[in-house]
């Protein structure tokens, strides 16, 4: 399995880097892409990191999923963003994959990909959605959308997103790997 998975300054740390890090060592292969104007993003707790490409340099028809991970960046650029909610929207229409995290299920809720779904957020993120929200639960799926609360709930994300992929059994054995 092929994913991408979204980089953005003030990106929350762990929603991104451990997301990519569990996921990787569950056997996906891992494309991080940015729409900045750099390649070099700083995330929300200092960090310099390098995403891999720009929408440009990639075919997203060759990758499964898209993650979109929160952050402070989510509150800075969603209601004029332009290229993750048309880049969700075209995952979702393919029947691919959409998983998003704390604040990155807005994305989701503006392009109007949660109207009839059970979703759950970052609390008070719940603003842009229609569907159905689920603010007790870490992670949630419905269909080909998933998404989870917050940086707490990582490992619950992870795991759905395995579990949609290889099986619960895979994704318990991926969580007994780092001892959760």
């Amino acid at each position: 399995m092929k994913g991408l998975l979204i980089l953005s300054h003030n990106i929350e740390d762990g929603e991104a880097l451990f997301t990519r890090a569990l996921l990787k060592r569950a056997g996906f292969d891992m494309v991080t892409l940015t729409f900045e104007s750099s390649k070099h993003i700083q995330t929300a707790f200092g960090l310099n990191v390098q995403a891999d490409a720009f929408l440009d340099e990639i075919d997203p028809n060759t990758f499964d999923f898209v993650v979109v991970p929160g952050g402070k960046y989510v509150v800075q650029v969603v209601d004029r963003d332009q290229h993750i909610k048309a880049l969700v929207k075209t995952f979702y229409q393919k029947k691919k994959l959409v998983a998003a995290i704390c604040a990155g299920p807005r994305f989701l809720g503006q392009a109007g990909l949660l109207d009839d779904k059970k979703f759950t957020c970052f609390t008070g993120c719940d603003i842009d959605m229609k569907g159905t929200y689920l603010k007790d639960l870490k992670a949630v799926r419905d269909g080909n959308i998933i998404t989870a609360r917050g940086a707490g709930a990582i490992y619950e994300f992870v795991f759905e997103i395995v579990k949609y992929y290889q099986g619960e059994d895979k994704a318990k054995a991926l969580l007994d790997q780092v001892l959760y």
